[in-house]
């Protein structure tokens, strides 16, 4: 008598009918249960929102003010030039042209690149010793210079409010970054002493 079974085509034996249907039945319920698992195992998770970059605290003189020698007051969080000058400088571009130059006295700032990335361009950066120490001057090509008052980053905030409202005011005294803050200092004395406390690599 010959067997149920026969031989496929391929060449492999196979089972009878009833046995194929259950070998099919068996492999559907586990390839279900490879679905349910891996959509257990693999959860979409829901993206996070991007941070956002926190505003830039700067002061500026209005255009019909009379500049001076001082175009406002910027407040940094940080020493650190590298990531303290893309967030003002798109702020300032849109507003003075593309800044492409920046200097700096070296004494203020630990590290000074060369050239700093900011907004899909460069900004060169240079710094001199004899330099203001609480100015920061800032070229564009496009319409000339700017000097602003470098507030300390340590500075407490009732400090700083005031001299950024004294540097921007429409009829600020002309006088230079240091000068300023030295008439600061002196006219309210200990409480604006943290402001010159801004000490450097040495």
């Amino acid at each position: 008598m010959e067997s149920t079974e026969g031989t496929s085509h391929t060449g492999f034996r196979t089972g009878s009918s009833s046995a194929r249907d259950e070998t099919r039945a068996a492999a559907e319920a586990a390839r279900r249960r490879v679905r349910v698992m891996s959509a257990t195992l693999q959860p979409t998770l829901p993206r996070p929102e991007p941070a956002a970059a926190p505003a830039v605290r700067l002061a500026l003189k209005g255009d019909g003010a009379a500049h001076g020698l001082l175009d406002g007051a910027w407040w940094p969080r940080s020493r650190d030039l590298l990531s303290e000058l893309p967030s003002l400088t798109a702020v300032l571009d849109p507003l003075w042209g593309r800044i492409t130059r920046v200097a700096v006295n070296a004494t203020y700032w630990p590290d000074i690149p060369h050239k700093v990335p900011v907004g899909g361009h460069v900004v060169k950066a240079g710094w001199f010793t004899e330099f203001d120490p609480h100015k920061l001057l800032l070229l564009s090509y496009d319409t000339g210079r700017w000097d602003l008052l470098i507030i300390p980053p340590e500075t407490g905030a009732a400090e700083a409010a005031r001299l950024m409202a004294a540097a921007s005011d429409h009829d600020g005294p002309s006088l230079t970054a240091s000068a300023f803050i030295a008439a600061d200092e002196s006219r309210y004395g200990a409480a604006a002493s943290a402001v010159t406390a801004f000490p450097g690599h040495g």
